[in-house]
């Protein structure tokens, strides 16, 4: 059954919303809600216990607010939740002034009778941070991107001063704290929901069941089928235009592709660079660009002693012909990575010198080390297609025969689900084939979760490496309030990795997405990440 059916037929069990009316010709339907293609189903609703995927880039924003916003141009944090904030001199004290009338969701197994208050934000952070918290082993207890933060080791206490009113009172200084704050991760929740579902016996509902203040709630979810979402009255911001939005997430690659094209959806992300011709010509759509603060890498386990060797991590990059991946991949829309940090990155280092492709100098290097016979490998890939990556089996299919071209024979291990890898998962394979999209602007945002000491014990750091000196360079940058300084020293870590490779950028990728023409107020971010709450169709 296509999602637009399934939406027809939603009419008559939810409160007569829709009209009921053959699917595509129903303008009823259509003015009321849209239908955008995912290639996900998550595992929880809630961004803080996971590291990517719908949950983060797209659920989260409709379902949660944060306490700030970034600005999609200058980077810089901007009023959420929080209208106002100050920090003190010393750079340990945050002070947040929360708005007021900010009204929480309010569905079938929870009804509010407050409005947020200081309450609610110290409720959402100290789950993470304090072992004791009640919710904080809920869901399995793991917070990856706050533990590659070190963020419990960060925040002394956390404090209401009036009822609209927080301090957090750091450790040590940390110049990414606004920007980490108005990530994807850092939502808000209700301590009031979570009264009750502890006095319910029920705490594991907090997270597949959610209550944010964000523009839509979360009403129907069936796995790898459909994800229903319908509209907040109480939005603070106002009352979105569109009465739901069904996620369909039934369907992958191409198959996500002839919906969008019968129109059995609406939105597309991310299609495969392959698509963009036939998308292009088709005058009922419309494509949407957004140059991305992301990066496509392969990652070498260090863990493994044949890869311990720095000569033999080299070589698997001067193996790599990057051209011809930019070219058969990306179909020329993106750009070759000489960093991990994308050219927007304000420390994006101009002078780095990345190894070129080189297979004479890869099969020396190869002999130096004394693998000039055969070796074997194993590379693991995600399979969903991601702004970084448009196509990770065809990237995956031409390091092979690159590697073999050197005398490097890998088998690759193909795995479906999109959730980001962790460590748990990738300890059994040498070469590792992901990406990171930027959940800030600040450059701490790409290295520190992926490569950090901190980034390996959390799961993140899917390269197993740690150094002491990048991690110190880090500690350094986030400490000084002298940008020419936090300058040199994510400098100086860029070329710490340059020096030994933990990990090969291969590509920082153009953000796609493909709505039809009758579709207005759509939004993309370089972080990846979108609302619904201003869209509207225009026929």
């Amino acid at each position: 059954m296509s999602a637009y059916s399934r939406l027809l037929l939603a009419c008559f069990s939810l409160l007569g919303l829709l009209g009921c009316s053959e699917p595509q010709q129903d303008s009823n339907t259509r003015n009321r809600g849209f239908v955008y293609c995912g290639q996900d189903t998550p595992t929880t609703f809630n961004p803080q216990l996971t590291d990517g995927g719908l949950t983060v880039d797209t659920l989260a924003a409709q379902i949660f607010d944060r306490l700030l916003l970034l600005d999609p141009v200058s980077h810089q944090p901007l009023p959420g939740l929080a209208r106002s904030w100050s920090i003190s001199d010393d750079g340990l004290e945050y002070t947040f002034s929360l708005r007021k009338g900010i009204e929480f969701q309010s569905t079938d197994w929870f009804k509010p009778s407050r409005q947020l208050n200081a309450q609610d934000v110290i409720f959402s952070f100290k789950r993470v941070i304090e072992p004791n918290h009640p919710f904080h082993t809920v869901s399995g207890g793991r917070y990856p991107w706050f533990e590659s933060l070190d963020f419990s080791h960060l925040i002394e206490d956390i404090q209401a001063l009036d009822s609209h009113t927080v301090k957090f009172t750091l450790i040590r200084p940390d110049n990414s704290f606004l920007s980490n704050l108005a990530t994807s991760y850092a939502v808000i929740y209700s301590q009031e929901y979570g009264q009750q579902l502890f006095k319910a016996g029920k705490l594991n509902q907090l997270d597949m069941n959610p209550i944010g203040t964000g523009p839509f709630y979360l009403d129907q979810y069936i796995p790898n089928d459909l994800i229903r979402l319908k509209r907040h009255w109480g939005y603070w911001q106002g009352a979105a235009p569109m009465e739901q939005v069904v996620f369909d997430i039934s369907s992958r690659g191409t198959g996500t592709l002839a919906k969008l094209l019968s129109h059995e959806c609406d939105v597309l992300s991310s299609p495969l660079a392959s698509q963009l011709p036939v998308i292009t010509d088709n005058p009922d759509f419309e494509l949407m660009a957004q140059t991305g603060m992301n990066v496509a890498f392969l990652a070498i386990n260090n863990n493994k002693p044949v890869l311990q060797d720095l000569k033999v991590r080299k070589a698997i990059s001067l193996a790599i012909n990057r051209e011809n991946l930019l070219n058969s991949v990306y179909y020329g829309t993106g750009t070759k990575a000489k960093s991990l940090l994308p050219p927007l990155s304000w420390a994006y280092n101009h002078n780095s010198q990345p190894l070129d492709f080189s297979p004479e100098q890869a099969l020396a290097l190869l002999k130096e080390a004394g693998y000039d016979k055969n070796l074997n490998l194993t590379m693991r890939v995600a399979l969903e297609p991601r702004p970084y990556n448009p196509s990770p089996r065809k990237t995956a299919e031409l390091i092979q025969a690159d590697l073999n071209a050197v005398g490097i024979q890998v088998s690759v291990s193909h795995q479906e689900k999109r959730d980001r890898i962790s460590i748990g998962d990738t300890n059994g394979f040498d070469l590792i084939l992901t990406g990171w999209i930027a959940d800030n602007g600040d450059p701490d945002n790409f290295l520190r979760p992926l490569l950090s000491c901190n980034a390996k014990q959390a799961g993140l750091n899917v390269a197993n490496w740690c150094d002491l000196r990048f991690d110190n360079l880090l500690e350094l940058a986030l400490r000084t309030t002298k940008i020419d300084q936090r300058l040199n020293y994510y400098q100086l870590a860029q070329d710490v990795l340059d020096e030994q490779v933990p990990i090969i950028p291969l590509a920082h990728g153009v953000h796609f997405q493909v709505h039809h023409k009758s579709l207005g107020g759509l939004q993309m971010s370089p972080f990846g990440t979108r609302s619904f709450s201003s869209v509207y169709r225009s026929e």
